[in-house]
């Protein structure tokens, strides 16, 4: 056994007394510090991984885990290409949907307003499967568009003051007509049908979609696309997708997956998620010292009592585990109620912050701001048991040095003085 029944039955009794043991007032901050702070972890970060869920599948529903490309700008021959590619055996396994996509950047223009923006052309039904991510789609359904219309981003059409009918000029500077004063720009306009709102202000404020075919002879690129996109069942198998079309596919073709296309929001997502849990993990450490204050007055409360059985023959090691016995206990205990409340709250996040909100009156959550209808939560079991295991490592180490200095309690100095 880890613990004897004599080093069990001392740690209890000490842990039971009032004045300095469990029922002191240190102690019970302690464990309510240790029991906030994981139980606050969990719902913090149970919160931001439903957040960066959400974010990523929106980024990446619109662009594809793996999106390859040509050095020489455009892909002629990729229904070609696409065949082959479902005919590998990683690639089709895990992509679910291969897109071609002609892309081009553009000026949009309507009555005298302009903004920049990304015209991009796709088939319908992909266009579709794209849109089921939680993207909403307002005025004529995407089934019935037709060759020579425009889906323009909500944010889009509000800056150019558009509404749903009118012909909007895009205007690009490629692929224009060459005359002896210079290349003109190529401007034509297309009815704006329908408009988009994904909840990311990069997406809704410059992005126009339009047919596949449509965007070929816009861009002047017939029969060619820009990239092809492909979405898989799972993003984090996009590197091994990707190490298998750099060797499937001839040379001058480049392959990237998501974490390379959106290198920056990924890295900014998992510099927040560190930061936040750093800062939370402070209100366990603080726990922790409570603790260890509260067992240092513990030992020098119990002195003589130490050094009693120190003389009717308990071993240094004995002392040192009754006392990390009665500290750690505090730090499990706070641990598992913090997780169990953690969990919970996590669980119900959604109904909580509606309650709170009945109760203040206020939009604590605003759809409008952040562009979801309710608070995401995700609960991830690894993470939970590794903030649990955290707290109770730090209230472990936080019981080492009380011990340490209640196993070398001298017991003749200590009687002497009695």
């Amino acid at each position: 056994m880890l613990f004897s029944i004599l080093e069990k039955k001392v740690a209890f009794r000490y842990m039971a007394a009032k004045k300095r043991g469990f029922g002191s007032v240190i102690s019970w901050v302690s464990l309510i510090g240790i029991m906030l702070g994981v139980a606050t972890l969990i719902v913090v970060m149970s919160v931001m991984g439903g957040f960066h869920e959400t974010l990523l599948s929106r980024i990446i529903g619109m662009n594809g885990h793996v999106v390859v490309y040509h050095q020489g700008g455009t892909i002629s021959d990729y229904d070609f290409l696409i065949d082959k590619m479902r005919q590998n055996k990683v690639v089709s396994q895990y992509a679910t949907s291969i897109v071609p996509i002609a892309e081009g950047q553009i000026m949009a223009s309507f009555n005298g307003n302009n903004s920049g923006a990304m015209v991009r052309g796709i088939r319908l039904p992909d266009l579709i499967a794209k849109t089921n991510n939680g993207t909403r789609v307002y005025g004529k359904s995407l089934d019935k568009i037709q060759d020579g219309e425009l889906i323009i981003g909500s944010s889009l059409a509000r800056n150019l003051r558009v509404t749903m009918g009118d012909k909007v000029s895009l205007i690009a500077a490629n692929g224009g007509t060459a005359t002896p004063f210079g290349t003109m720009p190529r401007i034509m306009a297309y009815p704006a049908v329908s408009s988009f709102f994904i909840g990311m202000y990069e997406y809704d404020s410059g992005y126009i979609f339009m047919p596949l075919e449509t965007a070929q002879k816009y861009l002047n690129i017939q029969n060619s696309v820009t990239h092809i996109d492909l979405f898989l069942t799972d993003a984090e198998e996009s590197e091994t997708v990707v190490k298998a079309l750099d060797t499937l596919l001839p040379e001058g073709f480049v392959v990237r997956d998501w974490r390379d296309l959106n290198r920056g929001f990924v890295g900014a997502l998992q510099v927040e998620s560190s930061v936040m849990f750093l800062i939370l993990m402070l209100i366990v450490i603080v726990a922790a010292f409570n603790i260890i204050s509260s067992l240092v007055m513990l030992v020098k409360d119990k002195n003589k009592d130490i050094a009693v059985l120190r003389t009717f023959g308990v071993s240094r090691k004995s002392m040192m585990k009754i006392f990390i016995l009665a500290g750690t206990s505090i730090g499990v205990l706070g641990s598992i109620i913090g997780t169990l409340l953690g969990v919970v709250i996590a669980i119900y996040i959604e109904p909580i912050r509606k309650f709170f909100q009945f109760i203040t009156g206020h939009d604590l959550f605003p759809a409008e701001l952040y562009s979801l209808s309710e608070l995401p939560s995700k609960l991830i079991p690894s993470t939970v048991i590794s903030i649990a295991v955290i707290a109770i490592t730090l209230a472990f180490l936080a019981t080492l040095y009380p011990a340490w200095k209640a196993a070398n309690t001298d017991p003749v100095e200590t009687l002497r003085n009695e």
